[in-house]
């Protein structure tokens, strides 16, 4: 029963599931008191869904990409935990976790690296982080994001196919979650947060100062960043969102970050300055 449950889930659309995901929350957005107040939500609604519209048909092509190369490895059983001959269910588990802990990885790369970073700031420069906010990210990000990150994690590790669905899955509501614009308790992050990326965790890394953008890098278990040295915490209500550069509302139009890549942009960080 357990597995039919899990085959089941795994066979949803995963874009209808975002979709219907979105409207919830962005329909709370605008009945509730939320966390951050701003104006001009049409256009930022505007500006973020044109990167999901662009994003729909990379992601189709390249999770089919995906989906064929963890089979293979699988099916070739390359990695580290085939020859452990782990039950089916910790083989699960440990594949979540794992794919979390390449995520995490791959996020910090992304911060550290100046050509990623490039597309990385894309969405890092969002000045009023809501819902809509989840969707930008620069389409050739996704071949870093969730393309090279997975098949690194299941190639060293030798992770299970259904651990990736399964993965995927918890990350569709906690990225939807995590940038919604309401109010989250803070017993939440002191108790659920031990363990779990909270979004008021993950609001503090899309913080405009460089010390707290450069921290709370994992999506789903924010153990990683307690275990490695790159949790850090400041009051929800004090949270400035965006980068400095990206300020002029000409630069938070959906053209103008499609292009920024490819652009030398400044960034300041403590100790000098990275184009």
């Amino acid at each position: 029963m357990p597995m039919q449950i899990i085959e089941a889930l795994l066979n949803l659309n995963y874009t209808v599931a975002l979709i219907a995901l979105f409207t919830v929350f962005f329909t709370l957005e605008q009945l509730l008191n939320t966390q951050f107040r701003f104006t001009g939500r049409v256009n930022h609604l505007g500006n973020n869904l044109l990167f999901q519209v662009v994003l729909f048909g990379i992601n189709i092509f390249w999770a089919s990409v995906i989906v064929l190369a963890v089979d293979w490895l699988h099916e070739h059983k390359i990695g580290l935990l085939h020859q452990l001959e782990l039950p089916f269910w910790a083989a699960l588990i440990s594949g979540l976790l794992l794919y979390d802990f390449s995520a995490y990885w791959f996020h910090r790369m992304a911060h550290r690296v100046p050509f990623v970073w490039r597309f990385h700031r894309v969405h890092h420069s969002d000045t009023s982080l809501d819902s809509s906010s989840n969707f930008r990210s620069h389409p050739l990000e996704i071949l870093f994001w969730f393309g090279a990150s997975d098949l690194v994690a299941t190639a060293v590790f030798g992770l299970h196919p259904m651990a990736l669905g399964l993965y995927a899955l918890i990350l569709i509501p906690a990225f939807v979650i995590e940038h919604a614009n309401l109010r989250f308790p803070t017993w939440l992050d002191k108790t659920v947060g031990l363990v779990i990326t909270t979004p008021n965790f993950h609001k503090i890394h899309h913080d405009r100062d460089q010390h707290y953008t450069d921290s709370n890098y994992a999506d789903v278990f924010i153990l990683w960043d307690r275990l490695f040295g790159t949790f850090k915490y400041k009051p929800p209500d004090q949270i400035n969102f965006g980068l400095d550069e990206f300020d002029a509302p000409e630069k938070q139009t959906f053209w103008y970050l499609i292009r920024s890549p490819f652009m030398k942009i400044e960034r300041k960080t403590s100790d000098k300055l990275i184009s």
